[in-house]
């Protein structure tokens, strides 16, 4: 089976702040009640329309204005001194002139505003000063960066300068490609049913089609067949690519016939969750807003893929704006037991088995629910371009074409390794891995920051607006599947000040030095979808495997009892850059358990068992 590379969260978990706040209704006012909408908006830090307008008519109070603007002038040109941007007064305005003002009517909205930005001590003549100030310099200049960057929705253009680096290291990783040194497999025979085939390992697979068992061409239909039918069921596939699908195929058959075979992944069919561009092919984010759009973009993980021979099937299920589970056309259920949703929002990926992304818990908590294997890479491993952002900084991927190739998994020493194990962690995980020769240690993770599930809520937030701004100002959030979800989020991002966020990024930092002091051993186990400890990776930028550890007995079983499960899994997490470490642990851990091989139910839930699929 594929591995899954996989913000969001079911709405059985905790809420992301302690209390949602809500907008008032006059908005943030910094501009008077007769501000027009955005459509009339200036090109340039002059006067905008309305307050030409108020020129026209109060020339005294316009006057009045322009003496107190001159304190608030400052655009960058050289004064008398030749110094760039000093304010174009020759005398300060004093705080004493400054209480002087008398309140107006326009600052009582901006006022009541201030509370929600925990800013509510100036005074009304301070209020007052500060909305000449927004109106003539900070609307105009919000209005042209929007021009410049923010008409296009989805975050694919643009990406922020403010670049997060995950490295704990001071050197530069190398962007260089390297080969695995792969476990020579033997005797792999081709199955007689195409069942076995769609749940052989990829290495297998791959073995298969190098020695000509089986051709990618056939393999494909496999995985078509097995999309086509179980899709509908667990609601987990958006397009499937037939046509490309036999063409990449033809391509990969026809190299080995040439006797050129590219590797592992040469004829593989796999498929990718639906935030990441295909050319000719739609790509939805999941969303009914963008059910029809057909980017001209090429992502950067599907042209890797193509390079290698691995033929994409279909498109796959995304949570609507890559939030939860819930999309256009439904919303995506777990194979293993199809009464409940399988959650994150590469939901479709978890379900199908196949490439997703994640910015905070989008492959980890699918994985876990839909029991099955995956890596949230080290932040930066994997490029995203043509892939729908969220947050530069937190997304499992670099907004550039860059790639860090990860070290090979396959030539790690488990017997050398120090890991520590959570209270949190499977304890079967941790004998097995002790057992196999692995030094396991009780281990905690020791920092000061209370803050991180707000942190990782605050950059989240304000990132996504920042991409989706022309989304929420055309209301198209109001056409959004779960209101509860980003459209209320994105409000209230819109309440969070600068000097916030950058604040939340301070403490970010405090947070990223603390776990790096504390990381004392090669890796450790926990749970994998503990909210704190997802917040904390996607902070920090750290790698973790998902590793099926068993099932168990759903909750509220039929009478007639059910062959319908509950997947048990943990976390092994790793250091940033060292994703080898967590997969080499992972990869031991399964060559002497079989939980990853397991099947799901879903063609024979049990005798007793009348729930209608």
């Amino acid at each position: 089976m594929l591995h899954s590379l996989a913000v969001s969260l079911p709405p059985s978990l905790p809420p992301r702040l302690p209390a949602r706040c809500q907008p008032c209704g006059s908005h943030v006012a910094l501009s008077s009640p007769t501000t027009p909408s955005s459509s009339s908006s200036p090109s340039s830090p002059s006067l905008p329309p309305h307050r030409q307008q108020e020129h026209r008519q109060e020339p005294a109070a316009a006057a009045a204005a322009a003496s107190r603007g001159a304190s608030l002038a400052w655009r960058g040109q050289q004064n008398a001194h030749g110094y760039p941007g000093q304010p174009d007064t020759k005398e300060a305005v004093s705080a004493k002139d400054v209480s002087r003002k008398e309140p107006i009517s326009g600052v009582i909205a901006l006022k009541a505003s201030m509370k929600y930005f925990d800013a509510d001590f100036f005074n009304d003549s301070k209020l007052r000063e500060m909305e000449d100030g927004a109106k003539e310099f900070n609307i105009p200049a919000f209005r042209d960066n929007r021009k410049l960057v923010a008409l296009e929705n989805g975050g694919l253009q643009n990406p922020s300068a403010l670049l997060f680096k995950s490295s704990w290291s001071d050197e530069s990783k190398i962007s260089e490609k390297k080969s695995f040194q792969y476990p020579h497999t033997s005797s792999v025979h081709r199955p007689s049913k195409d069942e076995d085939i769609a749940f052989m390992s990829i290495i297998e697979l791959g073995e298969l089609i190098r020695t000509k068992q089986v051709t990618s061409h056939e393999l494909t239909g496999v995985f078509l067949r097995r999309l086509k039918r179980y899709g509908p069921i667990i609601e987990s596939v958006i397009t499937i690519t037939d046509d490309l699908a036999y063409k990449q195929a033809k391509e990969a058959d026809d190299l080995l016939e040439q006797g050129k075979y590219l590797g592992p992944l040469h004829g593989i069919p796999y498929g990718l969750k639906d935030i990441i561009a295909v050319p000719e092919y739609k790509t939805t984010w999941g969303s009914r807003t963008f059910e029809n759009q057909i980017l001209d973009v090429e992502a950067s993980v599907y042209k890797r893929l193509k390079s290698t021979g691995a033929v994409l099937v279909a498109k796959l299920v995304t949570g609507s704006l890559a939030y939860d589970d819930i999309w256009f056309g439904g919303r995506t259920r777990n194979p293993w037991n199809i009464e409940e949703f399988s959650t994150g929002s590469s939901a479709g990926p978890a379900a199908s088995t196949s490439a997703g992304s994640e910015t905070a818990g989008s492959i980890t908590y699918p994985a876990a629910r839909c029991g099955v294997t995956a890596l949230r890479p080290t932040f930066g491993t994997v490029a995203r371009t043509g892939v729908m952002s969220i947050s530069e900084s937190l997304d499992a991927g670099d907004p550039s074409s860059r790639e860090v190739a990860i070290e090979d998994p396959f030539h790690v020493d488990i017997t050398q390794l120090t890991v520590g194990y959570l209270d949190s962690a499977e304890m079967e995980v941790v004998n097995v891995l002790s057992a196999e020769g692995v030094k396991l240690v009780p281990f905690k993770l020791n920092y000061t920051v209370e803050s991180v599930q707000s942190i990782l809520n605050i950059t989240m937030d304000v990132d996504m607006l920042a991409h989706f701004d022309n989304w929420q100002r055309e209301q198209h959030d109001d056409d959004y599947e779960a209101q509860d979800q980003w459209p209320v989020e994105l409000r209230r991002a819109r309440l969070i000040p600068a000097v916030d966020y950058i604040q939340a990024q301070r403490a970010r930092g405090k947070l990223i030095r603390e776990v790096r002091e504390s990381f004392t051993v090669d890796a450790f186990i926990g749970n994998v979808t503990d909210w704190e400890l997802v917040c904390l990776g996607n902070l920090v930028g750290m790698p973790v495997a998902v590793v099926p550890a068993g099932l168990k007995s759903i909750q509220n079983p039929p009478k007639g009892g059910t062959r319908r499960r509950t997947t048990v899994t943990t976390g092994i997490y790793a250091p940033p850059d060292h994703d080898h470490i967590a997969l080499a642990l992972a990869m031991a851990y399964q060559s002497v358990t079989d939980h990853h091989k397991q099947r799901p139910p879903i063609d024979d839930l049990g005798p007793g068992d009348d729930i209608q699929q």
